[in-house]
């Protein structure tokens, strides 16, 4: 048909076009074949149902069409979504790959800069010497190897991004990849054993080729231990209805009771007494000027106390503030005011000699004075005396001094200076150092070389100008820093490097941070009073910031350092 009404839908005609059909259908029909009035009617009823047939026959083949398209619809949306799916599957493994390509590089970079460090030789005669002059040089070559790898890496995964657009061309390429990966594995790990034995051996022959301390020092430290607990038990003896301060037991500090001596023969064995007034007496720690306020140096002030109570009238004790003083001088020993201070204040020689008078009345008594032979040695600020049976010989130092509250740290009788008054005490961490020496000491490796790192510096240091506690701060941040694992014989060189880098950047920043003041992450168990935790941090190095010439002496003596640590790194004489 070439009406207006034009088709749509594959051929069917609207709802108005068909009810004018089949109206003319039937005009035309009765208009051909007149039939008879009665059989008319049923012609017409079945003519309009075949019209009705004939529509919803249409419309069942247009919603079949319908369905169809919507079918082939459906299907090429599914096929596209498995396509990308698959694409984006395959995107998936590559990006993967490529990540893991990436960190395998990035960890062959880190333990091929970490294996130059630790390497300083090839032989068992010497190190090589380039290594040894270069070590800077090394380190900034290494820096430009790693932005050198790092462009390399880029480009890779450039390529992995663009191999991942194409699935069947990263197929064909990933065994060629897992193979280079298994031959780069093999490869790294065998340099890394081989780097790890030559480490291992360089370190092994540059402690033979030093001189350790011949004394056991492990001994010596139980040796005096058991002869501070004789002396203990006859202090209390002596000293118990006396004006004097009462004595509690000694204390091990120092290098040898932290595991390790700066002298190859004639160690020194130090410890630490802690005094408490006597009875009548109390003790008060004093700051004074703002030069000693930074040192951390104190005054003791000694002040006398009320006994008027029945429970020390009943001790016999007179008090010193309300009886007359001459019924005191008549009836009862003096007042520690009268014997150690000097005015108010604790006099450090004073009691360093009341010290001696102790140890040379009490030794007859003990048991060692039966074998042993006893030489008191000159010292104004501690007790020092010697100890020998002919075979062997011990060196030993008493220091005193008065604990502050309940943690480690004392103000005591060691100076920090040539000249110190005798009324001042400066304050001692040394208790506290020896716990973190022993909160090292029980997490390091058995074959851990913390000790003889630390021992070999000072006595290197020894005559150059360096202090042996500058060289012992630098090792206590080191060991705070660095995991433990990393201080075996194969790392030996490497830490040597370390303090000897520290050492340098610390005189040239004219900087070193104590290890204990102000320090608030030292470990659990190391008790330190609120105002040393809280402060700020303490420079050992402020001399340099002060005096121009004393920072350019301290630079020399680093310089001649240097040269004497690259000497034995060469095996030199």
């Amino acid at each position: 048909m070439t009406s207006r009404g034009h088709v749509t839908n594959g051929g069917s005609y609207t709802r108005p076009q068909q009810a004018t059909l089949a109206l003319y259908c039937l005009g035309k029909r009765l208009v051909q074949y007149p039939q008879p009035v009665g059989d008319g009617l049923d012609e017409v009823a079945r003519l309009q149902m075949e019209v009705r047939a004939k529509l919803q026959e249409e419309e069942k083949i247009r919603l079949q069409r319908e369905v169809e398209q919507l079918v082939l619809l459906k299907q090429g949306v599914l096929a596209w979504g498995d396509l990308l799916s698959s694409a984006r599957q395959h995107w998936q493994v590559w990006a993967l790959a490529g990540l893991l390509l990436l960190l395998l590089a990035l960890w062959y970079m880190w333990r091929k800069g970490s294996l130059r460090r630790e390497e300083q030789g090839e032989g068992h005669d010497g190190v090589n010497e380039e290594e040894v002059e270069n070590v800077d040089a090394h380190e900034e070559d290494f820096g430009n190897e790693d932005e050198g790898d790092n462009e390399m890496e880029v480009e890779e995964n450039d390529g992995d991004g663009g191999r991942a657009e194409d699935v069947d061309n990263a197929a064909a390429n990933e065994a060629g990849n897992e193979a280079g990966f298994a031959v780069n594995v093999n490869d790294v790990g065998n340099q890394v054993q081989e780097s790890r034995d030559r480490a291992d051996n360089f370190g092994r022959v540059l402690m033979e080729r030093i001189q350790w301390p011949v004394q056991d020092l492990q001994g010596g430290c139980m040796w005096t231990r058991t002869l501070m607990k004789h002396f203990a038990i006859y202090f209390r003896r002596v000293l118990s209805n006396s004006f004097y301060p009462v004595l509690h037991g000694a204390i091990g500090v120092g290098s040898a009771f932290e595991g390790w001596s700066p002298r190859e023969q004639d160690v020194v064995y130090q410890v630490l007494v802690p005094m408490t007034p006597p009875r009548g007496h109390s003790f008060h720690l004093e700051l004074g000027t703002a030069q000693q306020r930074r040192l951390r140096n104190f005054h003791i002030r000694v002040q006398q106390e009320c006994t008027c109570t029945s429970e020390q009238q009943g001790e016999n004790m007179l008090c010193f503030l309300h009886h007359p003083e001459e019924e005191l001088r008549r009836h009862q020993d003096p007042s520690l005011l009268h014997t150690l201070c000097t005015g108010s204040y604790l006099d450090v020689e004073k009691t360093a000699r009341w010290f001696y008078q102790l140890v040379r009345a009490i030794w007859p008594a003990l048991p060692e004075s039966h074998r042993w032979h006893l030489v008191l040695l000159p010292s104004r600020r501690s007790c020092q005396f010697k100890v020998t049976n002919g075979r062997e010989s011990y060196r030993i130092e008493m220091l005193f001094g008065v604990r502050q509250g309940n943690s480690d740290v004392f103000v005591s009788s060691q100076p920090r200076q040539a000249h110190t008054s005798s009324t001042i005490w400066p304050e001692s961490y040394a208790v506290a150092e020896r716990k973190f020496f022993m909160y090292i000491a029980r997490r390091a490796p058995p074959d851990s070389l913390h000790l003889k790192c630390l021992q070999f510096f000072t006595r290197l240091q020894l005559g150059l100008g360096f202090s042996t506690y500058t060289i012992k701060t630098i090792v206590m941040h080191l060991l705070s820093i660095l995991p433990a694992s990393v201080w075996r014989r194969r790392h030996f060189v490497s830490r040597l490097m370390d303090i000897s880098e520290s050492l340098r950047t610390s005189v040239e920043t004219r900087r070193l941070n104590h290890f204990i003041v102000g320090n608030q992450r030292l470990p659990q168990g190391i008790r330190l009073p609120p105002e040393v935790l809280m402060a700020r941090s303490c420079n050992l190095f402020h001399d340099l910031v002060m005096n121009p010439v004393a920072h350019s002496q301290a630079m020399s003596q680093y310089m001649d350092l240097q040269r004497w640590f690259k000497r034995i790194l060469r095996n030199e004489r």
